[in-house]
């Protein structure tokens, strides 16, 4: 898979590292000359350009991109990027970082953002996520909000400790997709009893977190 990344800062190297490492074609582009050193990651393509100009996207070849990550420290160059990339370039996915979460409202299809990940949410998620017990802590929001992934430690004492995954009274826009015990991973099964101290990934809607919490913790 192609994937360009502009941004070549410390998140955009970060990322195409990653990316590289698992097999996949990455191009990073940035219009600062200190940031592109390509001996910093040979591996990859490197372009000196502004994002934000559509002839600059035009030598990067974007059309040929399956992915177009925009991850400056710029909402504002991310937004750019990403209406550039999906309304110029027809690219299939295009993945925007957002920097400061007042501006979260912005990043949507209307600007060509498919999926959006808060820095800043995120880590407060996970912050969440490592010292709460008995409560939903959303880890992740999928399209634009309409969903979200969700995570439930069963505190000591749950009732629904030795209760089989296919008794739970999930609401019905809900679904455990994983149980994360000690070191392993989970797939839930039927037949799969919880356990005190398991944590509970979920796929719901918004409206439906009152009922897992109440199915999972009450």
């Amino acid at each position: 898979m192609r994937v360009a990344i502009a941004g070549a800062g410390a998140v955009g190297r970060s990322i195409a590292r990653e990316l590289l490492t698992n097999g996949h074609e990455v191009l990073l582009i940035d219009k600062d000359e200190r940031k592109v050193r390509r001996e910093r990651i040979p591996e990859a393509q490197w372009l000196l350009a502004d994002a934000c100009e559509v002839d600059s996207l035009e030598s990067a070849k974007l059309e040929e991109c399956e992915v177009v990550i925009s991850a400056t420290g710029d909402d504002k160059v991310n937004l750019v990027v990403s209406l550039l990339a999906k309304t110029e370039f027809s690219v299939r996915r295009v993945v925007a970082r957002i920097n400061h979460p007042a501006n979260e409202w912005l990043f949507t299809e209307s600007w060509g953002v498919d999926v959006a990940v808060s820095t800043p949410r995120v880590l407060a998620a996970l912050v969440e996520e490592a010292v709460s017990v008995g409560d939903v802590v959303r880890l992740f929001s999928l399209r634009e909000g309409q969903a979200n992934l969700i995570e439930v430690t069963l505190p000591e004492g749950a009732p629904c400790a030795g209760v089989p995954v296919r008794d739970l009274d999930l609401p019905s826009d809900a679904a455990i997709v994983a149980i994360i015990r000690a070191s392993r991973v989970i797939t839930p099964t039927p037949d799969e009893p919880l356990e005190p101290g398991d944590e509970l990934l979920f796929v719901a809607l918004p409206e439906a977190e009152p009922a897992i919490r109440k199915a999972v913790c009450a």
